[in-house]
């Protein structure tokens, strides 16, 4: 499930499109396996009786729609998008959500990863905004230390491009001009 291009402005571009980090399967098929053989083993001791069997069977469903099935919905539906101009965050299954915060308007990137998340290489993106909401936050982003850093260069990027744009902006430096 890739971002509609579409969707983009003329001259805009993808930089990265991502779901976040695997990491969040983790839990999800722990409790899957975990389910199976609990629920296989009460299986197995229930004997004939039916009702808890019904019982069993109807407490692994539960299980797994909502710890495993909700997460994985999640996860497959979660999409962080970052272009040229803006970044994006659309995330839900049937009620669609989103988010776009314009590279214009980034104040401060930051980044925080635990000790797990240093190993797997993922964390969290803060995105401060000089707009009205604030804040735009991405969890589970892989390599996020890089992330980060290409959303200040993509920020710095498109202010460039407004000034010149606006005729506001230095021009390029020469390839003659040097300190030697």
């Amino acid at each position: 499930m890739g971002y509609p291009t579409k969707l983009l402005a003329d001259d805009e571009e993808i930089v990265y499109e991502m779901r976040p980090h695997w990491r969040a399967l983790v839990g999800p098929i722990l409790v899957f396996l975990v389910t199976l053989g609990v629920g296989g083993f009460l299986l197995a001791k229930s004997g004939d009786s039916t009702i808890v069997k019904w019982i069993v069977l109807a407490v692994a469903l539960v299980a797994l729609v909502w710890w495993v099935l909700r997460p994985l919905a999640y996860w497959w539906t979660t999409i962080y998008v970052i272009t040229n101009r803006r970044i994006i965050v659309r995330y839900g299954l049937i009620a669609r959500n989103g988010r776009d915060m314009p590279l214009s308007r980034v104040n401060d990137v930051s980044f925080s990863h635990t000790v797990l998340d240093q190993i797997l290489n993922c964390g969290t993106i803060t995105v401060e905004s000089a707009g009205e909401k604030g804040q735009l936050t991405m969890r589970g982003v892989p390599n996020v230390e890089t992330i980060q850093r290409d959303i200040f260069r993509l920020h710095d990027e498109d202010d460039l491009r407004r000034r010149r744009a606006a005729g506001d902006a230095p021009p390029p430096p020469r390839a003659d001009d040097g300190d030697a």
